[in-house]
């Protein structure tokens, strides 16, 4: 593969680099007396934000768990996910490469086959290879099997988790709002009744049960636009399923259960260096919180979701310190993409913001070109490890991979996470540099460096029917200086042709080069 002509990472960020690589390696490097490597829980919630946290300037609602996080550790003002919606950017975290570099890794159907080649290095599987015992509870949403449309939801599905690299899984195969509305545990459904056996489908209707569509009198939350098919808890979904009564899942439990879930894996595997990608399933719709929740932040079921995640978060932390495992822990909590308020029920969450911003003071959202589609909460704790305070770094979900890597000691493939920098060095606040370009994953595909940011032209449509959200298209290019307009209303594009041309220059180089991350 030919090397990267991109522009390297700077000189302080590679001394950074190799300050804090030499430092664990020495720690870790003692005989008995060294220390174990870190246990890492990374949880990835949903549709969440950048304004939607206190800890990121939120008044009308309030996160404390999620705010004590970022106190203890290091908030991130410019930390992304690698696209504006959440299937790529799954794609993305557990790969190391652009999601738009491979096709069919958009927002995928529940019966999609699996999209991860299980021959290709994962971050779990890296981590496995590393000692790690690896573990996936919460949204999946990659796809499972081989044929989309033919699994056997009655067996094993395979390949899944386990063959890109998770010891355990305990899954939503897709989204709450997309049948199959079970949960799997390795592979299998949760509670399937063979006598019962489940059906889904996505290209026509299986089994005769109602739909929202047909029977709208049936329904407890009624869709806004889409989600009109299969009843099950009295809401209806997209696609049809049929059977599987006794597996499942009620909504308002599900934050619930999959939090038990994630904290019996860390009570399993106490003992042992972990790896647990938690994927939270909140704030994405349906939103049905727990009735501890619902009411509670009147700002309608959206706003008691955010209070539902800040409680998951409240438990995994707790659990941590009860297992005496918080200073051993490297914790990262991020969303998947920006926020989106309507996105396909009725449950009052446009009328009841309030004076709430969920993407503070950026633009866009979900699906958006704009900031607020892709820059989200990045928060990261370590005791002892990472210096407290806030940083302006530019770093990325993406970025991950290959930090995490390097923490625990393993030299990258050459053909793995080809768009993943090592930034343990800003994660870890042992220097202020991070990324020195990034490519924005939304319609389009633009550029970020430094606090410049281009979006190419587009032709789509400016504002993404049934959601509202500024999706940032425009038959003339964009350019903004961020350092000024973080809301990007000022467009300098027509100012600065030198840099209109550079970074566009830059769009194509990364588009076109195999990889942006340096080659191992």
């Amino acid at each position: 593969m030919k090397r990267s002509s991109l522009p390297r990472v700077k000189l302080s960020a590679v001394l950074g680099v190799l300050a804090v690589s030499l430092g664990l390696l020495c720690n870790w490097g003692r005989g008995p007396e060294a220390a174990p490597k870190p246990n890492i829980l990374l949880i990835l919630a949903d549709d969440v934000g950048y304004g939607d946290l206190s800890c990121y300037g939120a008044r009308r609602v309030k996160t404390p768990h999620l705010d004590a996080i970022a106190a203890q550790g290091r908030r991130f003002t410019d930390g992304h996910a690698p696209s504006a919606t959440c299937t790529p950017t799954r794609y993305a975290l557990l790969t190391g490469e652009y999601a738009w570099r491979k096709r069919g890794t958009g927002i995928l159907p529940g019966d999609a086959a699996l999209i991860l080649d299980p021959g290709r290095v994962t971050l779990p599987s890296l981590l496995r290879g590393a000692g790690y015992t690896t573990g996936v509870v919460g949204k999946w949403h990659l796809g499972l099997g081989e044929e989309t449309g033919k699994q056997d939801w009655n067996a094993e599905v395979r390949p899944g988790p386990r063959e890109v690299g998770f010891d355990y899984s305990y899954i939503i195969p897709a989204t709450g709002d997309r049948t199959p509305c079970v949960y799997m545990e390795n592979g299998r459904v949760v509670g399937l009744d063979p006598a019962d056996p489940l059906r889904v489908g996505y290209r026509m209707k299986v089994g005769n049960e109602p739909t929202g569509r047909e029977h709208p009198e049936l329904l407890k939350l009624k869709p806004s636009h889409g989600h009109d098919q299969t009843i099950v808890n009295g809401i209806s979904r997209i696609g049809t399923m049929s059977g599987g009564r006794s597996a499942r899942w009620v909504d308002e439990e599900m934050a619930d259960r999959l939090t038990a879930q994630a904290v019996a894996f860390l009570e399993r595997n106490r003992d042992r260096p972990f790896f647990l990608y938690f994927a939270s399933h909140d704030i994405h719709v349906p939103r049905a919180p727990h009735p501890r929740y619902a009411g509670k932040s009147g700002m309608g079921p959206r706003g008691d979701a955010l209070l539902q995640l800040d409680g998951s978060v409240g438990a995994l932390t707790a659990a941590l310190d009860r297992l005496k495992l918080t200073r051993n822990t490297l914790l990262i909590v991020s969303s998947d993409n920006g926020p989106v308020v309507d996105d396909g029920y009725q449950d009052a969450a446009e009328e009841k913001l309030g004076g709430h911003r969920p993407t503070g003071p950026l633009r866009g959202g979900k699906y958006s070109n704009f900031e607020g589609g892709t820059r989200v909460p990045f928060l990261v704790r370590w005791p002892g490890r990472v210096r407290p305070g806030v940083s302006d770094a530019l770093v990325c979900q993406i970025d991950l991979f290959a930090s995490l890597a390097a923490l625990a000691g393993r030299r990258l493939p050459p053909e793995a996470a080809p768009d993943s920098f090592n930034l343990l060095h800003a994660l870890l606040g042992q220097a202020k540099e991070g990324r020195e370009h990034l490519i924005e994953h939304a319609g389009q595909l633009s550029v970020r460096k430094g606090h410049w940011k281009y979006i190419p032209p587009g032709d789509g449509p400016r504002v993404q029917s049934g959601t509202g959200v500024e999706l940032g298209n425009a038959p003339q290019g964009q350019l903004y200086d961020l350092s000024r307009d973080l809301g990007e209303r000022e467009n300098l594009h027509d100012r600065h042709p030198a840099l209109v041309a550079e970074l566009r220059a830059l769009r194509e180089t990364c588009v076109a080069a195999g990889r942006t991350a340096p080659a191992p």
